[in-house]
């Protein structure tokens, strides 16, 4: 059994990790962390989990942990990352793997040294939807693939109002924006099925200088974007068009279109308000449905519910890893490259050109 301390425990991770890690007998969570004891104790009764610190520090080093997990604010990420590198454990950091591309790039250059298996929760790669859909493009369903097409809602970040819990993110130093989290998430499902943008040329629109925080009365300063457009093209020569539009309250879906030498594919959620890396697609090749077999869902979680059936196929993809000595994907190399794809959209962003994803 692999041993699990989770770090950030009283907040995204309750309604994610937790979940998905209580239903997966290859995992057993150990320990947890916040950023106080009273609230630890607290993460800790509610999972059943025998050991709560009010310190990061305290859980990494601990004997009883043999993965870390880090579910906190991204700018908190790479201090715990090193210190679990540092005492030899394996990571699963989420998404975005730190707030700097060059700090990325390191993280996953120490983590490689030091000989441990690393992940970044980034859910599309592991979403038995997107995986069957990458096969479809590889196996020529479609003929050769010339273009890729994306439409997603970003709420409720790069609306006019934002929820009081999500304030900070308001500021980019906070690394939580419709680029960062959102056009990070999607892109990378993108890729996954498409394969990797080479190229891009990009716009950032900020519709909104300043925005409410809904239920306060008060408005606060927005420095980040709204909106994230971008062209350009991938690996293979195919072209890729991307809108991320945010929004208040939340997602009112998303559509991809993949067209081909022989014919299009087009994804649409079974549901309305779902994310594109958290949820069921209604997967249509030429208009008519294909369904997605049974061998592709690994994990007994309903991907309709929410976030957990792909967090819980992810932690599935890191025991085979460490029991095969291999790297998991997504690795802290696919989140660097990520990175630095976020940063050529900001380049090219700023520029008005194109710029080239090394």
């Amino acid at each position: 059994m692999i041993r699990v301390g989770v770090v950030g425990a009283s907040g995204w991770a309750g309604v994610s990790h937790l979940p998905a890690l209580a239903g997966l007998a290859e995992f057993g969570v150990t320990a947890v962390a916040t950023t106080n004891q009273a609230s630890a104790d607290k993460a800790a009764a509610a999972h059943g989990v025998p050991l709560a610190f009010g310190d990061a520090a305290a859980l990494v080093a601990h004997s009883d942990v043999d993965l870390v997990v880090v579910s906190v604010k991204a700018p908190g990420h790479a201090a715990i990352i090193r210190a679990a590198l540092e005492a030899r454990k394996h990571v699963l950091s989420e998404w975005p793997l730190t707030v700097d591309h060059d700090e990325a790039g390191e993280l996953a250059e120490l983590a490689e040294a030091a000989g441990v298996v690393h992940a970044v929760c980034l859910q599309g790669y592991q979403s038995p939807d997107a995986r069957f859909v990458a096969d479809l493009i590889a196996e020529g369903r479609i003929g050769r693939l010339e273009s890729a097409i994306m439409v997603a809602s970003g709420a409720p970040l790069g609306g006019p109002s934002i929820p009081p819990e999500l304030e900070w993110s308001t500021d980019p130093a906070g690394g939580t924006t419709v680029l960062t989290i959102m056009a990070g998430h999607f892109l990378a499902t993108l890729e996954r099925m498409a394969g990797e943008l080479v190229e891009v040329s990009a716009r950032l629109p900020r519709p909104h200088d300043r925005v409410a925080v809904a239920g306060t009365g008060r408005t606060v300063a927005n420095l980040v974007p709204g909106h994230v457009l971008l062209h350009g093209t991938l690996r293979d020569g195919a072209t890729a068009s991307v809108a991320v539009h945010g929004g208040s309250g939340g997602p009112d879906g998303f559509l991809v279109k993949l067209v081909g030498s022989k014919g299009t594919l087009t994804v649409t959620p079974t549901e309305p308000g779902k994310y594109l890396h958290w949820t069921d697609w209604d997967i249509r090749v030429d208009g008519e449905p294909v369904k997605v077999p049974d061998t592709y869902r690994s994990v007994p979680f309903d991907p309709a519910a929410g976030p957990v059936a792909n967090v819980a196929a992810l932690y599935q993809e890191i025991a085979r890893a460490i029991e095969e000595g291999r790297l998991p994907r997504p690795s802290f190399h696919t989140a660097a490259r990520l990175h630095r794809l976020l940063a050529a959209i900001e380049a090219a962003a700023l520029s008005g050109g194109t710029e080239r994803i090394s």
